[in-house]
């Protein structure tokens, strides 16, 4: 197992004088890489897998209700060590990818992890090959278990592409050469220099000039990074080649219908549902993205629009620096005003060191929340650099970090929130953070900038990441006929640019580059869907919300504490929500488009 940096969509904005940034105690986890409770988990690992095999491969058949549970909880005992240890290794490390110390010691955690875990492989094996019949009475027989089912029930959807014994071994082992090339990624990103303006940045200094109001600024970030992506453009293209190539074999001898099988089975979704939500959001590029662009486009005073003023401040937007007092008040004073519950678990995150923000040098790009275990607590890491988006990133990942908070009571196996269900909270926070600020807004000129950026926001999470979805689509449908040159990839990102972006845009020479630095595409293929579902849910949620469902704050909280223990369906149907219908999916996209006809109607 490995940590996956859960990277969001939005990369932050510039300023200075932010004040006093936070930084990780990771000490709940371990004081140091050589600390004795570390190597006393490390031993403890390696005996408890070594004996749950001797224990139990080859007898689940035999075993009652009762010796059944208690099988489950030494396995699930065994995850949350490895998971700590990982999480542990993992976050030491995306706090300086370039440190040769940091990365060793990740990859020796992983080699070890990876080994030991090895003699479990049977586990999932020999629960596939159960008679549904048995397990049906384990569950009546013992309610302690009969809470696992969920668990069992996605497992055993994997029942139809599983593979020997041995096999599933040796793919164990190898998960760990898969994850070097994920390192590589990282690595060769967090190692990139730019020069802009006589100054030396890394990628998210870069990315941030996107977002400053000198168009001169935005055009030169942006031709910069174009030019070293093109330097760098054949490490990229050999990552995403071996990285497709080894997801289409593996994918292939396990009988995968479709390159997003194993995600749809993994988010515990249906395909048809993704499609209806692709077919939806493709359906709606018009009245979404295409004409906010063309209104951003007048009010820039251009022709047209280039990608270095997709992200631009509006004209009459301030350049104020929002400093970590002010975010940390305002997100706080929008979860505490929804609930004060929010506010209370929310409060730790920045007073006991469980946020990471400042920018440093070698520091992962992005922003995430990683929940680590559930006897410990997430930590979420910024990239803050004070504009009032970033203010929004911090609302979005607090909102994660809250609900895995909640969500660990459900214990080690049943707190993980498949995919399309782990943008609730965070988009939802988001929402809340939004909702205060424009109800703040003193002037229409700052409802207008504020209405506009919340468009901005929810175009990139939704338009953008379907579009994201379908070079993923289109990229792993191509490498199935042969090695992808790096033109023959920058010609799928093209593909899916104008149609997504609209007829306001051009697009310069080297943007079919900008495919390169995404790491979604690396750490998790078809993770991006997940945002435009977060999205849809939440801006249905919210319109329940709104309307003043009686009791909504107490079913809210209780969907975030089911973590992954149910389905979508059973979530949302007391909101009285269903995923699976179509016109779900047009009720969040009504609420982007309502946003734009206030804007437009500014305008008259």
């Amino acid at each position: 197992m490995t940590i996956k940096p859960n990277f969001d969509a939005n990369a932050s904005s510039g300023g200075k004088d932010l004040g006093n940034l936070p930084e990780w105690d990771l000490s709940d986890l371990y004081t140091s890489q050589d600390a004795p409770e570390l190597k006393r988990d490390l031993d403890w690992l390696e005996t408890a897998c070594a004996s749950f095999a001797a224990d139990y491969e080859g007898k689940l058949a035999d075993l009652d209700a009762a010796g059944f549970l208690d099988c489950v909880l030494r396995n699930e005992r065994i995850s949350a060590v490895a998971g700590r240890i990982m999480s542990f290794a993992g976050l030491r490390y995306y706090q300086q990818t370039t440190d040769a110390d940091r990365a060793k010691f990740m990859s020796d955690m992983q080699e070890k992890i990876t080994n030991f875990t090895t003699p479990l492989v049977f586990f999932t094996l020999e629960l596939n090959r159960l008679d549904d019949g048995v397990l049906a009475a384990h569950f009546a027989a013992n309610a302690d278990l009969a809470r696992y089912q969920p668990v069992f029930d996605r497992i055993r959807a994997m029942k139809p592409y599983q593979l020997s014994d041995e096999l599933e071994k040796f793919l164990h082992d190898m998960g760990v050469v898969g994850d070097a090339w994920e390192k590589l990624f990282d690595e060769t990103i967090a190692g990139l220099e730019f020069s802009v303006d006589d100054e030396t940045l890394n990628i998210e200094g870069t990315l941030n000039l996107l977002t400053e109001q000198d168009r001169n600024i935005r055009e030169a970030a942006a031709r910069e990074l174009a030019d070293v992506f093109a330097e760098n453009i054949k490490t990229f293209a050999r990552v995403h080649n071996t990285q497709a190539k080894e997801k289409e074999v593996v994918d292939r001898w396990r009988g995968m219908p479709t390159p997003q099988t194993g995600r749809h089975l993994s988010n515990d979704v249906e395909p048809e549902v993704v499609e209806a939500l692709r077919e939806a959001v493709v359906a709606a590029y018009p009245k979404l993205s295409h004409r906010y662009y063309e209104l951003k486009r007048k009010w820039l005073g251009l022709d047209k629009m280039q990608v270095w003023d997709r992200n631009a401040p509006l004209p009459m937007e301030d350049s104020r620096v929002v400093d970590w007092a002010s975010a940390e008040k305002t997100v706080m004073d929008a979860y505490n005003a929804f609930d004060p519950r929010m506010g209370e678990i929310a409060a730790p995150f920045f007073s006991s060191g469980w946020i990471d923000a400042a920018v440093k040098p070698g520091k992962a790009p992005g922003a995430f929340a990683h929940p680590t275990v559930t006897e410990v607590h997430p930590y979420v890491m910024l990239n803050y650099l004070g504009k009032p988006r970033d203010v929004m990133t911090l609302a979005h990942e607090l909102g994660h970090g809250v609900h895995q908070v909640l969500a660990a009571g459900q214990g080690e196996m049943l707190s993980s929130t498949p995919l399309t269900l782990a943008e609730t909270a965070s988009v939802f926070g988001e929402m809340l953070t939004f909702r205060k600020m424009l109800d703040d807004a003193e002037t229409q000129e700052q409802r207008k900038v504020l209405l506009a950026g919340k468009v901005e926001d929810m175009i990139n999470t939704v338009v953008r990441q379907i579009a994201f979805y379908d070079f993923e689509c289109k990229l792993h449908e191509a490498r199935r006929g042969g090695e992808l040159t790096p033109d023959d990839i920058n010609a799928l990102w093209m593909s899916v640019q104008a149609e997504s972006l609209g007829p306001a845009f051009e697009f310069m020479d080297g943007y079919e580059t900008f495919w390169a630095y995404i790491p979604h595409f690396v750490h998790s293929p078809f993770y991006v869907y997940a945002y435009a579902f977060g999205d849809g849910l939440v801006n249905a949620l919210y319109s329940v919300y709104a309307d003043g469902d009686t009791g909504f704050e107490d079913k809210y909280f209780d969907m975030l504490r089911a973590g992954g223990s149910k389905h979508h369906k059973d979530l949302l149907a007391p909101f009285g929500l269903d995923a699976s219908d179509p016109r779900f999916w047009d009720k969040g996209l009504d609420m982007i488009s309502g946003f734009i006809d206030e804007l437009e109607a500014m305008e008259a």
